[in-house]
């Protein structure tokens, strides 16, 4: 099975936006209670998912605990690292907006791309639904979750003072940026945006983003925003 079989398939694909769409890992259990299918049912569309490449697996103890008693660890999924978009047919839309990089002047570059990359943050934060929050703490979780339910796998690793890490399996410009390194300031600004519209009482020009890992095949990326003042 290939990656349009999986999700050409309704079935697979309502296993997929589930996995997509939850922080944590999810068991065979999970998925079928959550959609309302027959353990052993949502177990093979789970297995179809893996085979295609759209969701990785491990096992664990949920519980934390070992030896004796602990029970057997449970095989877990989560979204597969998403490297290159699924397109059908190609539309070669990278190729466009490369074009697009090079028209902009490389003095104006830079803050055009921030500035357009902020805007596409407010758009997707808006599309998920996205509300702001007084807490900084809370409106980065917000960000994840809204963006998991556009089907781009975000989490928040580790919050601190003045910084923040996310750990993202499908970043929405992760295949532009791959393809188009000085696309970078479009994906810096996108995070910024959406740090500004979930986050009261922050611009969007103190947000410093920086990513690692982006472009690495079966690696998330590790997304770390700084905050000024």
């Amino acid at each position: 099975m290939d990656r349009f079989d999986a999700i050409g398939d309704s079935g697979l694909r309502a296993v997929l936006l589930y996995v997509v769409a939850t922080a944590e890992p999810v068991s065979a259990d999970d998925a079928a209670a959550a959609l309302g299918v027959h353990r052993s049912v949502a177990r093979s569309r789970l297995e179809r998912l893996l085979h295609a490449g759209l969701v990785e697996s491990r096992f664990a103890r949920r519980s934390g605990r070992t030896g004796p008693g602990a029970g057997r660890p449970a095989k877990l999924y989560t979204p597969a690292p998403e490297r290159r978009p699924l397109e059908f047919p190609p539309r070669r839309v990278a190729g466009l907006v490369g074009r697009l990089l090079d028209a902009i002047p490389a003095d104006r570059r830079r803050a055009a791309l921030r500035r357009a990359g902020a805007d596409y943050g407010h758009e997707l934060a808006s599309a998920a639904g996205v509300t702001r929050a007084a807490d900084r703490r809370e409106g980065l979780e917000r960000i994840c979750a809204g963006l998991r339910s556009l089907g781009f796998p975000a989490a928040v690793e580790r919050i601190e003072i003045d910084a923040a890490t996310f750990t993202v399996a499908g970043c929405p410009l992760r295949p532009l940026v791959c393809d188009h390194p000085d696309a970078a300031e479009l994906d810096r600004g996108m995070w910024a945006g959406l740090v500004e519209h979930a986050v009261r009482d922050v611009d969007q020009t103190d947000v410093r983003c920086e990513a690692d890992g982006c472009c690495e095949d079966g690696r998330s990326c590790r997304v770390v925003l700084t905050f000024a003042g």
